[in-house]
């Protein structure tokens, strides 16, 4: 079992809805779309420090505050797709398993 992802201090950030790519790149939503969440959430971060470091020119600050919006739509997707993909063994009342059923993550 793998640990929780928290990715919330990365998608913190309010982006812009555009399919941009990282300056000087010629990548699109495609290349995002195709992504597996890991490689979008690390270049997520990666674009958040940057902004936050604050030391980016203003052109490139768009382009990769773009780039960013559309990988954070791209992890929340991943993750409502891996959320519906959970389920939970119900166990009857001996303790012994009898099915599962959707996971409930609000509990």
């Amino acid at each position: 079992m793998h640990a929780p992802v928290d990715i919330q201090p990365a998608l913190q950030w309010s982006f812009l809805v555009t399919d941009a790519a990282q300056p000087g790149a010629a990548a699109t939503g495609a290349d995002i779309a195709a992504m597996p969440f890991e490689a979008a959430l690390a270049e997520l971060e990666e674009i958040v420090g940057r902004l936050e470091r604050g030391n980016v020119a203003l052109e490139d600050s768009i382009a990769i505050y773009e780039r960013g919006e559309a990988l954070k739509k791209h992890c929340e997707t991943l993750l409502r797709k891996a959320e519906a993909r959970v389920e939970k063994i119900t166990l009857s009342a001996d303790g012994r398993p009898r099915g599962v059923e959707p996971l409930d993550v609000d509990r």
